[in-house]
């Protein structure tokens, strides 16, 4: 159980397994849906099994309370001060100021440094280029121009996801796809972003939110390790890509997932995982 240091209000947990702790409870996206319907005020937990679903309801709100993200009592269940205070950092700002791009520049794709084999498959290429002049934060309200495309801010990257290749825009003007064919085929993919970038730049204002993308449990599955190792608890990884579809379990129960081999798998997942 966390300590009451940081359950009175301190913004960050101090000790690693309270850190930790935290981390995993806010790793599974209806636990995150659960705060942010609790950042409304206290609920009773029919209510949030009515707007969050009711699948293993009592299990991701006893992961919360022990990380000290809400407080359970009179047949009510409420942020605690922590939550609040962790609900309050992860407040995004206000809408217009990540969507103006009337200061952005039009790009261009200035070189392409390096070809370098996939480690995924060594018939592909893993392809790094330049963009000028970089964009920074316009990358983020860029994000909907593309059907999977994310904006992580946690690397200052927009990451579109197209079939097998996998595309990181960096803000500082750095780009790197994954599984392409060769040089011809990244350049046309270059000039395609170019474009479509350029044109909403030029427009001066942010693309309308897009749809919510359909992900399916076989292309969840399509990405795993396929080794049905049991170390995720469930019998084969097909199971884990459905209860990881339900919100049942987490990505990072998948402990292949960290092999260097499966490094580009875990990339896409990370994006997969974002629409689910």
């Amino acid at each position: 159980m966390p300590s009451a240091k940081y359950m009175a209000g301190v913004d960050m947990p101090g000790k690693p397994e309270e850190i930790k702790m935290v981390s995993n409870a806010m790793a599974n996206v209806p636990r995150r849906k659960m705060m942010a319907f609790l950042a409304g005020g206290e609920r009773t937990s029919e209510e949030i099994g009515e707007a969050v679903g009711k699948s293993m309801l009592d299990y991701h709100l006893k992961i919360l309370e022990q990380a000290g993200l809400i407080e359970i009592g009179a047949g009510k269940v409420r942020l605690s001060e922590f939550g609040k205070n962790f609900m309050e950092t992860k407040v995004e700002k206000p809408k217009d100021a990540v969507t103006d791009l009337s200061g952005a520049k039009p790009v261009e794709i200035t070189e392409v440094r390096q070809l370098l084999p996939c480690i995924a498959d060594s018939t592909k290429f893993r392809i790094i280029a330049q963009m000028a002049p970089p964009l920074g934060g316009a990358l983020k309200p860029l994000e909907p121009l593309f059907p999977r495309g994310r904006y992580s801010e946690r690397i200052g990257a927009l990451i579109i996801q197209r079939g097998d290749v996998l595309i990181t825009i960096y803000g500082t003007g750095s780009v790197t796809m994954t599984m392409i064919k060769g040089e011809a085929e990244a350049r046309g993919v270059l000039a395609e972003l170019r474009e479509k970038i350029n044109e909403a730049i030029a427009k001066g204002v942010a693309p309308a939110p897009r749809e919510k993308v359909r992900v399916e449990p076989m292309e969840i599955y399509r990405y795993l390790p396929q080794t049905d190792c049991g170390e995720c608890g469930e019998q084969s990884c097909y199971s884990f890509s459905i209860r990881l579809m339900a919100g049942e379990v987490s990505l990072d129960l998948c402990k292949p997932l960290e092999d260097p081999e499966y490094r580009q798998n875990r990339e896409h997942l990370l994006v997969l995982v974002e629409y689910i």
